[in-house]
């Protein structure tokens, strides 16, 4: 038999109602509210401590980021702090996908990417729903200072190639589609960084005020990646220099058969250690690869590395900065195998 209602039961019920409407003003007031995919726009600091609890449906928001400034090269660790956080599972600064991405409700933790460019200054971090799979950095040519003389090489060249190693990538994705972001900025805080500063400034840029170019005698290449030696603190010296806007230089500065044995013999010195092609699992960003397109030996061209990118499956891909050609991010294996087939290259890597 269903009991009668009472004016005693209808004041309960409408005063149980009246709680359920306090409840929802709550947790759809202020600026926590809306949809946990709905995109925060706003700089580190920009939280609001009295969001509701996670699960409530409030947007993710991040508070602050630590460290705020990282290095041009990457390779530390960045904590985003904040709310709503838990189903992040990729990250991007500055459009490249970061590494090691790991959430929890308060906090994302990843690893920075290198500023794609090498370029001081702020970075948006965008945090996704979904994973990005991080991608190797895209090469640009440029033929306006001496591309067209090839590596020192006459044949096909990185501009006319029609065959590549380089895997395709999916796209990373725009920061519209983030859920949240914030700001971190780079700066030039190593030896490391500052040479590849300097690098990615002057690819296409030479810096012909201060070093003049070796195109017209044979090749620009070697100039090119002492100028970046010496940005990253080595100091010119009886046998290793280039003076007077490159009216006057040593062998071993711009001719590439004179530079390689004198890295081997001033390796100590310097901190070097000469690799073969076989040992990538030590190379960094800033070791100097060399080429010999010939197989006689002695060195045909050399180029700086400006980028180590590890594929899902292991394989380890050697990107390079040169001069003619001109590019930042040249591909090691489409050098010796599809513009010099049958080329080969060792390193001189940095023992720190």
């Amino acid at each position: 038999m269903t009991a009668p209602i009472t004016r005693r039961t209808l004041l309960s019920l409408a005063g149980i109602t009246g709680v359920g409407f306090v409840a929802a003003a709550c947790s759809s007031d202020g600026p926590g509210a809306g949809s946990s995919t709905t995109r925060a726009t706003g700089a580190a600091g920009s939280g609001d401590a009295s969001r509701p609890a996670e699960g409530s449906g409030a947007k993710p928001t991040a508070t602050s980021v630590e460290p705020a400034e990282v290095p041009l090269a990457g390779g530390v660790t960045v904590t985003v702090s904040g709310t709503g956080l838990a189903a992040v599972a990729g990250v991007t600064v500055g459009g490249v996908a970061a590494r090691d991405v790991s959430a929890t409700a308060t906090t994302v933790t990843f690893t920075a990417p290198h500023q794609a460019m090498y370029t001081a200054g702020s970075a948006d971090v965008a945090l996704f729903t979904t994973a990005v799979q991080p991608v190797p950095s895209v090469n640009q040519t440029s033929d306006g200072n001496g591309s067209a003389a090839n590596d020192g090489q006459v044949g096909a060249t990185q501009d006319s190639a029609t065959a590549t190693p380089t895997p395709t990538a999916a796209a990373v994705p725009d920061t519209s589609s983030a859920v949240v972001t914030t700001t971190v900025a780079y700066a030039a805080k190593t030896d490391v960084d500052r040479q590849l500063q300097y690098a990615m400034r002057h690819w296409s840029d030479y810096n012909t005020a201060e070093y003049g170019t070796m195109n017209p005698i044979g090749g620009d290449c070697a100039n090119y990646v002492n100028q970046t030696l010496q940005a990253r603190g080595w100091q010119q010296r009886s046998d290793w220099y280039n003076r007077a806007g490159g009216a006057q230089h040593s062998a071993t500065w711009t001719y590439c058969p004179a530079m390689d044995p004198w890295l081997d013999q001033n390796a100590s010195a310097f901190g070097l250690t000469r690799r073969t092609s076989d040992e990538r699992q030590h190379v960094k960003v800033g070791d100097i690869v060399m080429f010999d397109w010939n197989a006689n030996g002695s060195p045909d061209h050399t180029t700086i590395v400006s980028e180590v990118f590890t594929e899902p499956d292991g394989t380890i891909r050697i990107k390079s900065a040169s001069h003619n050609q001109d590019g930042p991010y040249r591909d090691l294996d489409e050098m010796i195998t599809v513009q010099h087939p049958g080329g080969t290259a060792w390193f001189h890597t940095f023992d720190a």
